[in-house]
């Protein structure tokens, strides 16, 4: 990595991950493991549009041969803003105490439960932690609940990370609550959960599997951090060889089952396959951290215009997260090279392991991910989805407000660089 080792180095790397249980039918185990705890009543958390498959109330009642109650929350907000999360936790303080939290759904549905959790549980209001500048960055003083969390789309790995991620709407903005105490207990991975998920659904949240996997693999090396006191140490602390480890295999799954789970969803191989990338992607990024994409992608979400993704519920316009996160990878690690040059080849040959290296290895991985992009059909750039060079004043204002995330990349970035990133992502090829 090209940082400067400072003069009194870390020496130290955390790792923390959820109990995980994967495969085929796993879902129908969470009474069981809920019982476990001693639970007695339990908030399952979801969106309208899952919840009319029942789905969650599918794993809900199989609770009660456990002596559980369990209530099925549904008004999880798509894409969660800070007015959706503050309306989620009222309800959930109205109605409880409750012992214990499942959310069944995408990430929106895991971050909302992480802010009812540690809302139900904690004093204080929603931006007393949200990370800073956008709100105050409090820690939590207590202890959470027991969280279990039972992704049904292949993407965030929020079911792994400590991180709730949100809109906030006043600012125009996308922030979140980073703190170990958010991560949930328990990660159930069931892919049988997974075979509906539409092609546009699957081609974005695969995007922001992909782009966790590629940003904790290029993010600035541990030990070129200052050393930390044990007080000071946060869930994102560098790539390290654990998270590397995690983010290689995820790449490697990815080459050989992201177009296949697109274009034919109903594949269980492929659909196993993602589920399991995604699992592998959020253990890594959970520990080492992201970047410049994801902190590019926040105010992609924050200010989008007039666009309506494919496949996504119709309504107010929106970037998927995955999406948005996409649009700047390309441009995003072609300036990230010369930190890191041998990662970001050989994330390339993972993603791509019969393709030759080009005679300008800095164009790899652009290469290769543009090439992913347009087969999967994800929009050309930012300018694609109705940004226009005017916009980029504010689009690198919100990224440069990420410094959480922009701390991690592996060279320093200026508002000048941002501003560069943008304008050759309008249109990427």
């Amino acid at each position: 990595m090209s940082a400067t080792t400072p003069a009194n180095p870390e020496s130290v790397f955390t790792y923390g991950a959820p109990q995980l249980k994967f495969g085929s039918g796993a879902s129908d185990e969470i009474g069981y493991d809920l019982s476990r705890y001693g639970v007695e009543r339990v908030l399952v958390v979801t969106d309208a549009g899952l919840a009319a498959t029942g789905i969650p109330q599918r794993v809900a009642d199989q609770m009660a041969q456990f002596g559980i109650e369990a209530r099925v929350y549904d008004g999880v907000h798509v894409e969660p803003t800070d007015q959706s999360l503050i309306a989620a936790i009222e309800e959930a303080r109205s109605s409880g105490p409750w012992d214990a939290f499942v959310a069944v759904g995408g990430g929106s549905s895991i971050d909302t439960a992480k802010a009812i959790n540690l809302l139900s549980t904690n004093p204080g209001e929603l931006m007393d932690y949200v990370n800073v500048p956008v709100g105050k960055g409090e820690a939590p003083p207590k202890p959470l609940k027991p969280l279990v969390a039972v992704p049904t789309t292949t993407g965030t790995g929020a079911e792994s990370t400590t991180i709730c991620v949100m809109d906030v709407i006043s600012a125009r903005v996308k922030t979140g609550i980073s703190h170990a105490r958010l991560r949930p207990t328990l990660a159930v991975i069931d892919p049988d959960l997974t075979l509906t998920q539409p092609s546009g659904v699957t081609a974005a949240s695969g995007m922001d599997i992909l782009c966790h996997a590629l940003e904790s693999y290029t993010a600035r090396w541990y030990t070129t951090y200052d050393r930390k006191n044990p007080d000071q140490r946060v869930p994102y602390c560098g790539s390290n060889p654990i998270s590397d480890m995690w983010s290689e295999k995820a790449l490697s799954l990815l080459a050989g089952s992201f177009r296949r789970a697109v274009r034919h969803g109903d594949e269980v191989q492929a659909r196993s396959d993602m589920a399991m990338a995604a699992t592998f992607a959020g253990m890594g990024f959970g520990n080492a951290g992201v970047h410049i994409p994801h902190a590019n992608a926040y105010p992609i979400a924050g200010q989008v215009k007039d666009f309506h993704p494919k496949d996504y519920p119709a309504g107010e316009p929106m970037v998927p997260h995955g999406m948005s996160v996409a649009l700047t990878a390309p441009e995003a690690f072609r300036f990230t090279f010369d930190a890191s040059p041998d990662r970001h080849v050989r994330a390339a040959q993972l993603l791509a392991p019969n393709a030759g290296i080009p005679t300008t290895p800095q164009e790899f991985l652009p290469m290769v991910l543009a090439d992913l992009m347009r087969d999967i059909d994800i929009p050309n750039g930012v300018g694609a989805v109705g940004f226009e060079e005017n916009d980029i004043p504010d689009l690198v204002d919100g990224a440069m407000k990420q410094q959480r995330l922009l701390a991690t990349s592996p060279k320093e970035v200026t508002e000048d660089d941002i501003a560069g990133i943008f304008r050759r992502s309008m249109s990427l090829w």
